[in-house]
């Protein structure tokens, strides 16, 4: 991976990503979005080995502003292997050789209600670049990238204020499945790879570019979005910078019309059964209980699928 670079990340975006979103979007939209998105990756760490990224990516962060440095948002830490790798709620995650394995901080300096659809957008981003390589992959709310109920990437997302200046940080953290085959028993069923869906193995550095590339286009949208709104001061009470990226993300789902179980920790305390009917202006879902006949919004916790 050490191949991976700023520079080959702006290549890729210049001569693949730019022509490719220039076939949907106005070019004064292309130029914008891609200008928001610009200080993903703007700076990259490399380890062979590393325990929980997360946690590196905290450390480096005081230890910038320990030296009188404001932390460069974008940077990207990127490991061959995780020995400590944990999801949502400490469940197992296996991150051996052969996946791709990262950390994005981005700085957060937008409203929270634009801040709430960062989970969404990384799984927009993910998602894409899978599908890029003829995988018929899909997200299920809010941002675990799937192929026929097994997944094939995990995103984690968390804020993180800094202990000296007290400034606010994104940190997304996120692990997919590329050329590793081999998992523990326990994720035997439930996780797939992109090597053994295709039957080959993937350029690693070539996919990490491509997948930084999305980041940049779907964290660009998600400031694009919320600068329109701004100038259009459409910003009131449930409403979120959904413009452009909400639609985006609905074409790369297989969630609405789905019946789920729902739960905060779904795995272990699942609450209810649900027709999932849409998606809210705000990235929350827009459920059915089955036992009830009551419509709510969730805006956190997750699901499986029932059906």
């Amino acid at each position: 991976m050490q191949s991976l670079s700023p520079q080959r990340i702006q290549q890729r975006i210049a001569e693949e990503e730019i022509p490719r979103r220039l076939r949907r979007y106005p070019a004064e939209v292309v130029e914008a979005v891609y200008r928001y998105g610009a200080p993903v990756a703007s700076r990259i760490e490399h380890l062979p080995r590393a325990g929980r990224l997360m946690d590196l990516a905290r450390q480096r962060i005081d230890e910038y502003e320990a030296r009188d440095h404001s932390f460069p948002t974008g940077m990207l830490f990127l490991a061959d292997t995780l020995t400590g790798s944990r999801g949502r709620f400490q469940r197992l995650w296996h991150a051996p050789p052969g996946g791709l394995w990262l950390t994005l901080v981005m700085a957060n300096t937008l409203l929270p209600a634009s801040t709430a659809l960062y989970p969404m957008a990384a799984g927009a981003a993910c998602c894409e670049a899978i599908r890029a390589h003829g995988i018929e992959a899909w997200v299920k709310w809010v941002n675990d990238v799937h192929l026929g109920g097994r997944k094939l990437c995990g995103i984690l997302c968390e804020t993180y204020r800094s202990r000296r200046f007290g400034d606010e940080y994104l940190l997304i953290g996120v692990g997919i499945n590329v050329n590793n085959v081999d998992f523990p028993g326990e994720l035997a069923g439930l996780a797939t790879s992109m090597r053994t869906v295709l039957g080959r193995e993937i350029d690693l550095p070539s996919f990490a570019d491509l997948l930084l590339a999305k980041f940049s286009w779907y964290f660009g949208l998600l400031c694009h979005d919320e600068a329109e709104r701004l100038a259009e001061d459409a910003y009131g009470e449930g409403q979120g910078a959904s413009g452009l990226l909400l639609p985006a993300w609905l074409e790369l789902s297989d969630t609405i019309g789905r019946t789920v179980r729902f739960g905060f920790d779904v795995q272990q305390k699942p609450q209810y059964l649900a027709k999932v009917l849409g998606l809210a202006p705000d990235g929350g879902l827009i459920l059915r209980q089955l036992a009830s006949g009551e419509e709510l919004i969730e805006h956190s916790g997750e699901i499986l699928y029932v059906d």
